[in-house]
């Protein structure tokens, strides 16, 4: 299985030198392991330039298989380890930047201190990005919004409240609570949610269009862009409590509020050292409430 991982790991690092550092090979050896790999399939799967790498027509119809092969092949090696009991595994999990800086490594750190072999991966993405890597199972599970999801099982953990974020010297920060319609008139930078924007659906469920000045993928550079006065920005209180920048935080009324909660495909099938971590998660925010 070593070449199809090398494979994977290759298209998603874009380079074979990198590759085979983070892998622990020669670049030699990460090389012949492509050879191998097209000389089976009978095609050419990459090719490579000064430019870097692409994949060829057939390297795109074969990567969605050689994705699910291999992680056929880790769920093979885990149900192994879960037959010898729980002495190691890998959670594999799908997160973004609210969740991975406020709740996950508090419940890692726990998690491991009952279980100090289980190895962590985590991807970051945004709720429809952390579902595709779901469904193509390169995650185990992930934490999503249950409104932007579909064809997965969710247990929802959490209700986060959605706070304005404005820069320290703007006008509105002597408000005690800010409306949809005052932040509309604002320069608005959008955080990009994926196919579900949480502030969005509540602009137009009150028939209002924000004046979107720019949209970003991460939530800190948004703080960043916010206290340097370039708009206003709408983000979980979740992430806005451990914050280091110059800028103030504002509750919206009516209240914006995302549903947090874990999708996961088939949680019988899922590796133990997952199953045992979501069921931890679980208990953890059980206890909370």
């Amino acid at each position: 299985m070593n070449q199809y991982y090398a494979f994977i790991k290759i298209i998603e690092i874009g380079s074979f030198t990198k590759a085979a550092e983070e892998l622990g090979y020669t670049q030699s050896a990460i090389s012949q392991m492509v050879r191998s790999l097209e000389e089976e399939l009978s095609t050419t799967l990459i090719l490579r330039s000064r430019k870097g790498i692409t994949l060829t027509p057939d390297g795109e119809e074969f990567l969605p298989y050689i994705r699910k092969l291999y992680n056929s092949y880790r769920e093979l090696m885990e149900k192994s380890k879960e037959m010898q009991g729980l002495q190691g595994g890998i959670v594999r999990i799908g997160t973004f930047s609210s969740v991975s800086s406020s709740w996950l490594p508090d419940l890692i750190k726990n998690f491991k201190e009952l279980y100090p072999s289980v190895k962590f991966e985590l991807q970051q993405g945004q709720y429809t990005s952390i579902a595709k890597l779901i469904k193509e199972g390169s995650v185990d599970f992930g934490f999503v919004n249950p409104d932007a999801v579909t064809n997965l099982h969710i247990i929802p953990l959490k209700r986060d409240e959605m706070l304005a974020v404005l820069p320290y010297n703007h006008e509105l920060t002597n408000h005690k609570k800010l409306t949809l319609t005052e932040l509309s008139q604002e320069p608005f930078i959008l955080l990009d949610e994926g196919q579900l924007s949480v502030p969005l659906k509540f602009f137009g469920q009150n028939d209002l269009h924000p004046n979107i000045q720019y949209t970003v993928y991460d939530d800190y550079t948004i703080m960043s862009m916010v206290e340097k006065g370039l708009g206003i920005a709408i983000l979980p209180e979740s992430i806005l409590n451990k914050m280091n920048y110059n800028i103030v935080k504002k509750k919206i009324y009516p209240p914006i509020v995302r549903t947090i909660g874990i999708a996961f495909k088939d949680k019988k099938t899922l590796p133990i050292a997952s199953r045992y971590f979501i069921d931890f998660i679980l208990k953890q925010f059980n206890d909370i409430i």
